[in-house]
């Protein structure tokens, strides 16, 4: 049995909302995948995520001013890092449960396929 959730104020409804919205842009869970790896300079963010630089950058910021991501500057180059560890642990339960989805759907197509 799952535990009861907590109560939530209106504030922090609003600010979870916010987070899943920011969450809702391919390109953005992109720009995260490729920086489970560590940290990495736009360029190569460019090159990873198949965006432009501009795109790139202003998803970069968006997930900046979230605090999802920290950036920090080395001369002419800016550097991206993930600051909150915790959205991979988001990102694995998602994942897991797509994956579970998917190999039910796979199984009962199977199943009507074989009839």
């Amino acid at each position: 049995m799952a535990n009861k959730p907590r109560p939530l104020t209106d504030e922090a409804i609003v600010m979870i909302a916010r987070r899943f919205g920011l969450l809702s842009e391919p390109l953005r869970i992109r720009l995260l995948h490729a920086l489970h790896d560590g940290e990495q300079h736009v360029g190569a963010l460019v090159a990873r995520s198949g965006g432009s630089q501009t795109n790139v950058s202003r998803h970069l910021q968006a997930l900046a001013d979230a605090g999802i991501v920290g950036r920090r500057k080395a001369g002419l180059q800016v550097f991206y890092s993930i600051s909150d560890p915790s959205i991979y642990e988001l990102c694995d339960l998602v994942c897991g449960s797509l994956e579970k989805q998917h190999r039910a759907r796979a199984a009962l197509l199977a199943r009507r396929a074989a009839r």
